[in-house]
């Protein structure tokens, strides 16, 4: 009896260390302290087609704005958007400038070794823009040293680029807008990134004759929500928002209205 005794004893001082330990977590998570603040702080770079950018007025939309709102409402706090420099985002992340990332980040498993993602809440792949002279022709058939690449610096298309294209000259711009140009004005082969951006680009740009889009995936690449690690409450309300709004279709309202309309790009062009 005694040794029952005993071992009970051990385990309810067990589970009591356990639990104190839960409670220690919630309290420093991430979550909480928007909870207690009352105020969502989400980084993006506004200038990622539609995922966020700026309008005629200077005001942050996107899918991703669109998404973080619902996000804010879900949890009954105020939403703040922090405008933040791509080349920084994640280094303000980990330095608590904001409390989440959702600015169409690629999980890649450089990045999930400084940050956590949630679950991807999108797949997007890399597409490519190409002068007009090169329709018919195949990414491989670009790989020559008399082409150039073009793509923008630091992301997941400068990493497909240098990959792929071991032939041809590779340029990289700061801005997805830049490297686009490039081709339109026939300084470059063919650009490089992500194919929602390259199909509004397209689309808005085709009338000029100069250029065309291979659209068939290069790549796979979930885009998730990144927050600091040791935050699993965070991670898992996540998750539980993301899969409940797919399922109540709120995810596929906001999707429609930045994917399948253009109705959003008289107020940004």
């Amino acid at each position: 009896m005694r040794k029952i005794l005993v071992a009970l004893i051990v385990m309810l001082g067990l589970n009591s260390m356990v639990m104190a330990d839960d409670i220690n977590l919630w309290k420093k998570s991430t979550l909480n302290s928007v909870l207690q603040s009352g105020v969502l702080r989400v980084g993006m770079e506004p200038g990622y087609m539609p995922f966020e950018m700026k309008d005629k007025k200077g005001n942050i939309i996107g899918f991703d704005v669109d998404m973080a709102k619902a996000m804010a409402k879900a949890m009954g706090v105020k939403l703040e958007l922090v405008p933040t420099a791509w080349d920084g985002i994640i280094a303000a992340l980990l330095t608590d400038k904001f409390d989440i990332l959702m600015s169409g980040m690629t999980v890649t498993q450089e990045r999930n070794l400084k940050i956590n993602f949630a679950s991807p809440y999108i797949s997007v792949g890399q597409t490519i823009i190409a002068a007009k002279k090169h329709e018919g022709k195949t990414w491989k058939d670009l790989d020559k040293a008399e082409y150039t690449i073009v793509t923008k610096l630091g992301v997941t298309g400068e990493i497909a680029t240098r990959k792929m294209f071991k032939k041809a000259k590779i340029r990289t711009f700061e801005t997805e807008a830049d490297g686009a140009q490039e081709v339109l004005n026939g300084k470059a082969d063919a650009f490089v990134y992500d194919k929602p951006y390259n199909t509004v680009f397209f689309k808005n740009k085709k009338a000029s004759g100069n250029i065309i889009h291979m659209d068939d995936d290069l790549t796979y690449e979930p885009l998730g929500w990144a927050v600091r690690k040791g935050d699993p409450d965070f991670i898992n309300w996540l998750n539980n928002f993301l899969n409940q709004s797919k399922h109540d279709g709120q995810y596929d309202k906001i999707y429609s209205k930045w994917f399948e309309s253009d109705a959003w790009q008289k107020k940004v062009m």
